[in-house]
């Protein structure tokens, strides 16, 4: 038997834009096993790009449902044939790209639950969909239901403070108002609609999985203080929604099927509908679907811990507590920050903390991230990063004042386009040089980062974690490495040139607004 075989695990599964990935963790959580499948690569016969269809109007950005499921089983399949031993699986859980929505048919939950061992998910579940094609975190088609949504509940900023997030397009809510106003059909057949985090799960628990409060928070639905619905959301999107949404539970729970028990007589103990995993006399079981227990040799008692969305998953995996911050430097920056008191605005997202439930998570989006690094380092820097690296060490920190905002493509956070160049005397300039264009580009982004960090409410503190704290959980995880310091003196440098971005920001912004704002 293969060495990946004889050691207990945990399955970490996660549904990306652009493939599905599971990897198996031991009590150690040293990686031993992983595979994934590329949709465009792997699954040619769906024709995606990127993972996604993009339609002609250029806005609507989807992916076929079935794709996903038929990923799942090629890799449980590969799984299986290397002679990985599912019956050492204690719990699996997983990650979904966020803001994705699934919509399952009226009689779905009973198909999920009758699966026969003897054919692949795909086969038993492709009648499953009230809509073939989900909608996607890309979509922005959806800009008339969120003027609407906020119009609902009072204006963006009541929305924001209502639910952690002005109205966005890609938010499942808007997304789920325009099916129901573009084809009432579709929705009327809809049994259940779950994100794409729950809809893996519900692939696992062979029944409808609930959706967990973190990656809930980024639909515009969910009320984040006291983590229920809306009904005001609720009732300005669809009707019957609340019934298709299902109730919310938190992001540690351990979902699915479970042996009901509220006391010490063991004749009551019976299969029950999948609902939070909760028991007062000590007698538990989570349950994984039958289906995987005899296809593939799952055990009876392997739990599932409720999926959450991938923004989340990656506040988790990195282990952030409070006070730290954590910046993705990829085609958009995202910023991450742990926040115990928040303050919901019209720039970022405020999402329950998937760690700690007393706590919450804010994240920024920035949309000109590395593309606009390469641009930059195309015009300015011969193409090399190496020149690139160069102008930063020969440039002093603040620049000598100078200042830059840079973007190409209308900006999230905020919402400006254009590039502006202002010198130590704040006047705003048609040009810098080359090495000076290159700091202020690199200075200005993440001075932009550290403003919007702190119009969310962060601030640098402690966390006290509830029951088993999450940092005892990951102790044994590697440490992460360092691999920078700041410069001495450069807090005291910068500090004096936040409040000038500050100022010149908004004297952009006012300058660039969208007319029908």
């Amino acid at each position: 038997m293969a060495e990946h075989s004889a050691r207990h695990c945990c399955l970490g599964w996660d549904f990306s834009t652009q493939q599905v990935k599971v990897v198996a963790v031991d009590a150690e959580l040293n990686v031993f096993y992983e595979d994934s499948v590329h949709f465009d690569r792997d699954l040619p016969e769906f024709r995606t790009q990127g993972g996604v269809h993009v339609h002609e109007d250029g806005l609507t950005v989807t992916s076929p449902v079935l794709m996903w499921v038929q990923a799942l089983d090629i890799i449980l399949e590969k799984m299986k044939a290397s002679g990985f031993d599912f019956s050492q699986v204690l719990a699996l859980s997983g990650a979904g790209q966020q803001h994705g929505s699934v919509y399952w048919k009226a009689g779905a939950n009973q198909v999920l639950m009758s699966l026969t061992p003897d054919l692949l998910l795909r086969e038993q579940l492709q009648a499953c969909f009230s809509i073939s094609d989900s909608p996607v975190w890309m979509d922005s088609s959806t800009t008339a239901q969120c003027r609407q949504l906020e119009a609902t509940v009072g204006g963006a900023q009541a929305l924001s403070s209502l639910t952690g997030s002005r109205a966005y397009e890609r938010f499942t809510g808007n997304q789920i108002a325009k099916i129901y106003q573009k084809n009432p059909e579709a929705y009327s057949r809809t049994e259940r609609i779950s994100l794409v985090s729950s809809f893996a799960a519900s692939l696992f628990l062979g029944s409808y999985s609930p959706i967990d409060h973190s990656d809930g928070s980024g639909m515009n639905l969910l009320q984040i203080q006291d983590k229920v619905w809306s009904q005001a959301c609720l009732g300005a999107c669809a009707p019957g929604l609340e019934e298709k949404l299902g109730q919310p539970v938190p992001s540690c729970s351990v979902v699915g099927n479970i042996w009901s028990c509220s006391g010490s007589d063991a004749s009551h103990l019976a299969p029950s509908q999948p609902i939070l995993f909760t028991c007062h006399c000590g007698f538990t079981q989570g349950a994984i679907s039958s289906y995987f227990v005899q296809r593939y040799g799952f055990p009876a008692g392997c739990k599932v811990v409720a999926f959450t969305g991938d923004n989340p998953a990656s506040l988790a995996g990195m282990r952030l507590e409070e006070g730290d911050i954590a910046v993705s430097l990829g085609t958009s920056d995202t910023l991450f920050l742990w926040l115990q008191e928040p303050m919901p605005a019209l720039e970022g997202h405020i999402f329950c903390n998937p760690v700690d439930p007393q706590h919450y998570m804010a994240l920024l989006c920035f949309k000109n991230g590395s593309l606009m690094r390469e641009k930059i380092r195309d015009e300015s820097a011969s193409r090399s990063w190496s020149e690139f690296s160069k102008a930063l060490r020969s440039t002093e920190l603040g620049n000598g004042g100078n200042l830059g905002f840079y973007f190409d493509v209308m900006e999230i956070t905020p919402e400006i386009i254009g590039r502006h160049r202002f010198n130590a005397e704040n006047h705003e300039v048609s040009a810098f040089p080359w090495d000076v264009e290159i700091r202020a580009l690199i200075e200005g982004q993440f001075m932009a980062k550290k403003i919007h960090a702190e119009g969310l409410g962060y601030r640098v503190s402690l966390a006290a974690g509830t029951n088993m704290p999450f940092s005892e959980v990951v102790k044994l995880a590697p440490n992460p490495r360092l691999a920078a310091t700041p410069t001495p003196g450069a807090f005291q440098v910068y500090e004096a040139l936040l409040q000038r971005y500050a100022v010149l920001e908004q004297r952009v912004l006012t300058q660039t607004r969208r007319p029908s704002e």
